[in-house]
């Protein structure tokens, strides 16, 4: 009877080990354009480890969990604008995106020292700059789900601008 009992547990906690390893973040989000305008959107990832399923998007893939995701943000020649490829088809002025416990915005704002496009983009409350025109948003996952998020090609806000 004890062995009878001690496999029905082993047994179940494979199961719940693997329930563990699932995860689905549908990453909602809001798109803002200059007409004040402003357009949700869904983009996210979610992980079936059992059939080893990727979702991006709205698009499932047969995989291993990848490593990492880059969300790649690219100012326009002018800098007035944004696009990111995975939110939208043209360009917008900023966004903001929640994606598991993290909240993501990019926003225009006036500073007191020139900013690259006058954009911040905060990532759980903490501010950065463009340094470059092109940077991107790094989500590293592993097998119970966003390990973490940083972003590549901005600079830290220490208060200077402002």
């Amino acid at each position: 009877m004890k062995f009878i009992n001690l496999a029905a547990l082993l047994t179940a906690s494979l199961y719940t080990q693997s329930a563990f390893a699932d995860f689905n973040y549908p990453g909602e989000g809001t798109l803002s354009y200059p007409t004040w305008v402003e357009k949700p959107f869904k983009f996210g990832f979610g992980w079936q480890q059992d059939t080893e399923k990727f979702t991006i998007g709205n698009k499932t893939y047969d995989m291993s969990l990848p490593e990492s995701y880059s969300v790649a943000i690219t100012l326009s020649k002018d800098e007035q604008q944004i696009w990111v490829q995975e939110f939208n088809n043209g360009f917008f002025e900023g966004f903001r995106w929640q994606i598991g416990e993290h909240t993501l915005a990019l926003e225009k704002r006036q500073f007191s020292e020139a900013v690259k496009g006058d954009y911040v983009i905060s990532l759980d409350n903490r501010d950065y700059f463009f340094a470059r025109n092109n940077i991107s948003i790094v989500i590293k996952f592993d097998n119970e789900g966003i390990k973490n998020i940083a972003i590549d090609g901005v600079t830290k806000d220490m208060g200077t601008k402002q």
